[in-house]
């Protein structure tokens, strides 16, 4: 097999480039049709990782492991140029103590876990009457000082979608609804979970408290513990509701962390890149199937795939990014090292293992003739062409920085907030089959790209665009 590689390679560089790009092509659409039906690659990746590694909070010594386990894959699977790009972060951990009593009007134990960057309570825990708020604008709408020495609990009302657009939205209780809480004096907040499962399984995720305003203790509640806390509320009218909740997070003060990568390369390295990414940390309080081994899994199995077809044009690089879930400190820290190399295009996997239903980028307009000839690539899948501009994914800031080409390759995210950031994001909610269709698209896409000789932005020469945009 091997010897077959190379001698189409050296092929593929001895014709004209007109027919190395058709015959590139041609082999890419049956690598691709052969993904969909039987692709391992990915399925390897996420159950190894899950299985030999497990959770892999950022800045600890278990996503340390990770790297190093994803970079014995990668050189095993005949990736080059692999390393690790290490970058210093300041880290939270969870600690092993996370509990929520009701204990007036009616005694309850209630199932909670703190969100990235919460305060501690005292040891025992902290007591003091619940402020019930059924939206984050109610929340901002609360006069300062008049939550001083309570707890906050949040509502909201998030609801399943293909798209995963009410997150965005509705996650705002927990982006920014501890800060503001803090900021109107408030002891601990409390939210639902920015989730639509309906299991007693919180969804943890980082919130920031802005600058000047001292964390405070903060915790995200099951759907059903939120539910049932809220006919609390209903059935107890003027009477207080009180709650003592108590987390034993820590601040470790600055850790390594660190970007794993990895390329095929491609024959002409004067060519700028196509960057795929993911990313390689998960919350403690899973494995990380979906959020985001399994990204990573779909992206490097694209990679491989296309260099079966012989070497491609252009690079291939993935970027396993650390450090994601507590602020994209991987994702800045890939910009800041190397702003100066310019990208082709970025395409990122972080929305679980679900098919791929949905085309975006944002060439449509300056480069309709390879937007359209993608789009057509992939229509035998079942990815519907779009008009909505690609704006990438949380790893992709390098791209974003250059003003460079992007792609989104939109998942169906029906049932990816039951899953997120929950202790159920395990290996066995990965449907195998959707896996590969995600390969089988993701290989098809990436081997246009990495085949393709004109800037992916603009089409051909532009004097109008940016230098890294002209190449």
């Amino acid at each position: 097999m091997k010897k077959t590689l190379i001698a189409l390679g050296a092929l593929s560089l001895s014709i004209t480039p007109a027919l190395a790009q058709s015959d590139a092509s041609i082999g890419l659409d049956t690598v691709a049709d052969a993904a969909l039906e039987n692709d391992e690659i990915a399925w390897d990746f996420v159950e190894g990782i899950t299985t030999e590694v497990g959770p892999r909070q950022a800045g600890t010594e278990a996503e340390a492991r990770a790297r190093n386990w994803a970079m014995d894959w990668l050189k095993a699977n005949g990736f080059a140029n692999v390393a690790n790009e290490p970058f210093e972060m300041d880290t939270w951990v969870p600690g092993d103590i996370h509990r929520a009593n009701l204990v007036a009007p009616y005694v309850q134990n209630l199932v909670v876990q703190p969100l990235g960057n919460s305060a501690a309570t005292p040891v025992g825990g902290l007591e003091a009457e619940l402020v019930f708020f059924p939206t984050l604008d109610d929340l901002i709408a609360a006069p300062e000082g008049s939550l001083d020495g309570k707890i906050v609990y949040i509502s909201h009302e998030m609801r399943v979608s293909m798209d995963g657009s009410h997150y965005g939205y509705y996650g705002g209780a927990r982006f920014a609804g501890p800060g503001i809480a803090a900021s109107k004096g408030a002891a601990a907040i409390v939210i639902k979970s920015i989730g639509t499962d309906e299991h007693r399984n919180p969804h943890t995720g980082v919130t920031r408290f802005p600058e000047g305003v001292d964390p405070i203790p903060a915790a995200a509640m099951s759907v059903p513990d939120a539910q049932n806390l809220e006919r609390i509320f209903e059935r107890a009218g003027d009477t207080p509701v009180m709650m003592n909740l108590e987390l034993n997070p820590r601040r470790l003060g600055m850790t390594m962390s660190g970007n794993v990568v990895g390329e095929i390369v491609g024959s002409n390295p004067a060519l700028p890149p196509v960057l795929l990414a993911c990313h390689i940390d998960s919350w403690w309080n899973a494995p990380g199937a979906f959020d985001d081994g399994a990204g990573c899994g779909i992206i490097a199995a694209a990679a491989l795939n296309v260099s079966k077809p012989g070497q491609p044009l252009r690079t291939v690089r993935v970027l396993f990014a650390g450090a994601e879930e507590v602020g994209l400190w991987g994702s800045r820290a890939y910009s800041e090292a190397h702003i100066n190399e310019p990208i082709a295009v970025g395409l990122e996997s972080d929305f679980g293992a679900d098919r791929i239903w949905r085309f975006e980028s944002n060439f449509r307009e300056t480069n309709a003739d390879l937007h359209i000839k993608i789009a057509k690539s992939i229509a035998r899948y079942g990815v519907a062409n779009s008009t909505i501009r690609a704006s990438g994914g949380a790893d992709l800031n390098i791209v974003r920085d250059q003003k460079g080409a992007i792609i989104d390759l939109q998942q169906d995210g029906t049932r990816y907030f039951d899953l997120h950031h929950t202790p159920d994001d395990t290996l066995d909610k990965i449907d195998k089959s959707q896996l590969r269709q995600n390969v089988a698209v993701w290989t098809q896409v990436v081997g246009i790209l990495a085949n393709e000789p004109r800037p992916i932005l603009t089409g051909g020469v532009n004097p109008s665009a940016p230098a890294t945009m002209e190449q």
